[in-house]
């Protein structure tokens, strides 16, 4: 089920710990970002490839709420909602965007274009809050015009997962925007917020 490069990417993992087990977190990163989220069928896989119960594969990704179990929209917005953000306008900008794609959060448009969520706990990106994420990037410093130039450019691209063409380019800044972070994942061990 899985590409020759997410295979190949998720024995890379394998490689760099002692244990399969520590490999689950980037393995399941590298399917969701191929595929868009895990089918059952792709942890099996995973399990297989790193040497573990399906069921450990399964615990991991049912605890995190980064690791999507059903199919999202052509694009995933994460909404940070974490204190920085919240002292910033976490509230007005998730309110912005309910009101933009009109449903709300953990939900997806009726077009199947975005699905949204602001439960999200941070993302680590609390020197430019409020913050979203948008199919893997960071997008920073959000306004309501910010927001819906993001949107528009967003809607215009292919999914990020293989239902449409490979994206793993970053998005293009945007202009007088502060350049985006380059991070892709989960925040690294480093980052607070």
């Amino acid at each position: 089920m899985l590409a020759a490069q997410t295979r190949a990417e998720i024995e890379h993992a394998r490689g760099r710990y002692p244990h399969p087990r520590s490999a689950i977190l980037p393995s399941l990163w590298a399917v969701q970002h191929e595929l868009g989220w895990l089918p059952p069928e792709a942890m099996a896989e995973v399990a297989e490839l790193l040497g573990l119960a399906p069921s450990e594969v399964q615990a991991v990704a049912t605890f995190y709420s980064m690791y999507f179990k059903r199919p999202p929209g052509r694009h995933h917005i994460l909404v940070c909602v974490n204190a920085a953000c919240a002292l910033r306008g976490a509230d007005e900008t998730a309110a912005h965007i309910e009101q933009r794609l009109g449903c709300p959060s953990g939900t997806t448009t009726a077009d199947g274009m975005f699905t949204w969520e602001s439960t999200i706990e941070c993302l680590g990106g609390c020197g430019g809050a409020p913050m979203m994420q948008v199919d893997h990037h960071f997008e920073e410093h959000l306004t309501p015009q910010r927001i819906d130039t993001i949107l528009a450019r967003v809607a215009a691209q292919p999914a990020a997962h293989r239902d449409g063409p490979p994206s793993r380019v970053p998005n293009p800044p945007a202009a007088n925007t502060p350049p985006p972070p380059t991070a892709e994942g989960p925040p690294s061990a480093g980052a607070a917020g």
